[in-house]
């Protein structure tokens, strides 16, 4: 529904979410999140119903922050990740030296965490690979994160799974009052923190 090279509408993103929505509940299909590696500044109403509506579904929304170049998302928006939808974690971007990337946007309230994004190699199309950078790449860190905390410990709602990833970030200074954690993801951690016994989120 999203280009390859970039881009995606808010009713291509509608349409993704309400069909995610439709196959966990007519056929039982187990999705346990959607990834937005894409951002806009326009407000769209049918956009955050949708969302709310995958986590009534009990489904998170992790999103980027977006590539602003130190842009405050606080004061300027960027959408989905700066809706107060509670099921949605909005992601920065840190560098090598856990500085959060020049490119990335922050956000004091509106962002929740950072992860790398910088210089990440991963595929590319066409079947190869090289190295990007972005909020974007950020992104399906957390998205990753969040799929092994479920794999430990399946009976986490969507509440219980976002709070083992921001509960258990590494508190960076870089991040002091540029995230809402002030921390960058810690994927062993969340995975460690949160096996079925030790979790207080369980459903």
């Amino acid at each position: 529904l999203c280009g390859y090279s970039g881009g995606c509408s808010a009713k291509a993103a509608i349409t993704a979410l309400n069909y995610a929505i439709m196959m966990k509940q007519s056929y039982g299909v187990n999705i346990i999140l959607t990834s937005h590696s894409w951002s806009g500044s326009s407000y769209n109403q049918a956009l955050k119903d949708a969302i709310e509506a995958s986590g009534d579904a009990d489904m998170l929304c992790v999103a980027a922050a977006s590539n602003g170049y130190g842009s405050n998302n606080d004061i300027y928006p960027r959408y989905p990740g700066s809706y107060d939808s509670p099921n949605i974690i909005a992601v920065a971007s840190t560098n090598h030296n856990d500085g959060l990337a020049t490119h990335s946007n922050y956000g004091p309230t509106s962002v929740d965490l950072a992860a790398p994004g910088e210089s990440i190699y991963s595929t590319v199309p066409v079947g190869s690979y090289g190295y990007k950078t972005g909020t974007s790449m950020a992104t399906p860190h957390v998205s990753g994160a969040a799929a092994l905390v479920k794999a430990v410990n399946p009976g986490l709602s969507w509440s219980g799974l976002k709070a083992c990833i921001l509960d258990n970030v590494d508190p960076l200074p870089s991040l002091v009052g540029r995230v809402l954690t002030e921390g960058r993801l810690n994927a062993y951690n969340s995975v460690s923190s949160c096996q079925p016994i030790a979790c207080d989120y369980c459903l």
